[in-house]
């Protein structure tokens, strides 16, 4: 029987199970979802100074050759160009030639361009469409427009920051627990900070093994693995398996394994959650750490 039915005094691991998979939360969005502020306000303050020197070609007849101009007198702007253009890349190859296959190269980040790469990436400018952006004056500033770019960059993010809001729900728990019981615990843990800070030793199955969070017990270790899946897909059925290795590996070496995960993806994916539970100790969701369960395997 699982050491859990034990302390929460249910009948038989069926009933455990069906009390995890049962109580999944649909959503965990918070307001930390939508838009990391601090990172798009951060990421425009970087081209601010280029982005207002280009603001200088909004309303302008002649692009070509007054972008011509400004770049030779300003060749700085030119790291500028891709954020308007929403890509992250410092260079890019343009196919402009299908038949032959023919790319073009643009290194937005050298130190010095010459007349004929200026020329070129005036040209960029215009073939790229940013020509469209100056010459109807839609966009009165470049600043205001990249900021608009910096948001909508930042919603790809939102997958990672529905990692990071279950890590800090979690975080939460645990260190009400932690307070309570007087132990400390470590977020982001790995062997070497562990043994710097409380001085075990631990045996990872690779060097860049970092776990969610930490907790020491008077030198004994409990591990904890932290997931929200809103959505079904292959990465539920890797990540259990992972993680039974990852359990049999800590309790070879007497360090007990928590893993809280949480998600209607789990809904559809239930075979590999379940072998995950026949053959470890430790599956908790959201709900069960409301109940205040984390204490008391850790009393225990």
């Amino acid at each position: 029987m699982n050491k859990l039915c034990e302390l929460l005094n249910l009948k038989s691991d069926d009933d455990l199970f069906d009390k995890i998979t049962q109580s999944f939360k649909e959503k965990i969005t918070n307001w930390e979802y939508f838009v990391d502020w601090q990172k798009a306000f951060k990421n425009v303050e970087l081209f601010e100074k280029e982005l207002n020197i280009l603001n200088y070609l909004i309303g302008k007849e002649n692009l070509l050759e007054e972008t011509t101009k400004l770049l030779k007198e300003y060749p700085q702007v030119i790291k500028a160009i891709p954020v308007l253009l929403a890509i992250r890349e410092a260079s890019v190859e343009i196919l402009v030639d299908n038949k032959n296959f023919i790319y073009n190269s643009y290194n937005f980040w050298e130190n010095e361009y010459n007349n004929d790469e200026i020329k070129e990436f005036a040209e960029f400018i215009l073939k790229s469409g940013l020509d469209k952006i100056f010459k109807d004056k839609k966009v009165k500033n470049l600043v205001d427009y990249v900021t608009g770019v910096e948001v909508g960059l930042d919603s790809n993010g939102r997958k990672n920051r529905g990692g990071t809001i279950m890590e800090n729900l979690v975080e939460g728990y645990i260190s009400d627990a932690c307070k309570e019981l007087g132990l400390e615990f470590m977020p982001q843990a790995t062997a070497q900070k562990i043994k710097n800070k409380w001085g075990i030793e631990v045996i990872v199955d690779k060097s860049s093994r970092k776990l969610d969070f930490a907790i020491n017990k008077k030198g004994k270790l409990y591990f904890i693995e932290c997931n929200f899946y809103g959505s079904g897909g292959s990465k539920l059925k890797s990540t259990a398996t992972e993680y039974i290795e990852m359990n049999r590996n800590w309790n070879k070496q007497e360090i007990e394994f928590i893993w809280i995960t949480d998600g209607a993806g789990w809904h559809s994916t239930l075979k590999p959650l379940r072998e995950y539970f026949d053959k470890a100790d430790y599956l908790l969701n959201l709900e069960m750490l409301k109940e205040n369960i984390l204490s008391l395997i850790i009393k225990n």
